[in-house]
């Protein structure tokens, strides 16, 4: 994947062991620091414009340490970059602690790794209109139908 910094404070993805599944993605934003809690989201510049190779889609995931520790995600919960997007990558984070809870506010600062990349093929299917769909053993259950 091509990736271009879009200002001279960007930081490059990168892995941070060799069995990491994921890039981490870092916040560009000098000389700032600023508190992510239940009612003040926080829109972070990645500081990157990625070329994702064709037939591949970038996926951007919340940081499980942000979830686990901070009750912090991404707003939209999983980003998707396309191949043909090249303009700056951005991370919403959201709070969804409650408003009793003991957690921590989360203060992300400049080079603070905000989020993680995975870079996965996409087929692309033709779409078929049908009048009736092949059976099968669930059928429309759903909703905990397979006792989940």
């Amino acid at each position: 994947m091509k990736v271009r910094l879009s200002s001279p404070t960007a930081t490059a993805p990168t892995y941070a062991t060799p069995g990491s599944a994921a890039l981490d993605f870092y916040a560009d934003m000098p000389g700032a620091s600023r508190g992510v809690s239940r009612h003040d989201p926080l829109n972070v510049s990645l500081g990157v414009q990625v070329e994702v190779p064709p037939g591949h889609v970038l996926l951007l995931f919340s940081r499980s340490g942000h979830g686990f520790n901070n009750d912090v995600r991404l707003g939209n919960c999983v980003g998707v970059i396309d191949s043909d997007y090249r303009g700056v990558v951005f991370a919403r984070l959201i709070c969804d602690a409650p408003p009793a809870s003991p957690r921590k506010r989360l203060i992300v600062k400049h080079g603070d790794r905000v989020a993680q990349g995975i870079v996965v093929p996409i087929p692309r299917v033709n779409v078929e209109l049908v009048d009736e769909l092949s059976p099968t053993e669930r059928g429309e259950g759903g909703l905990g139908s397979t006792g989940a």
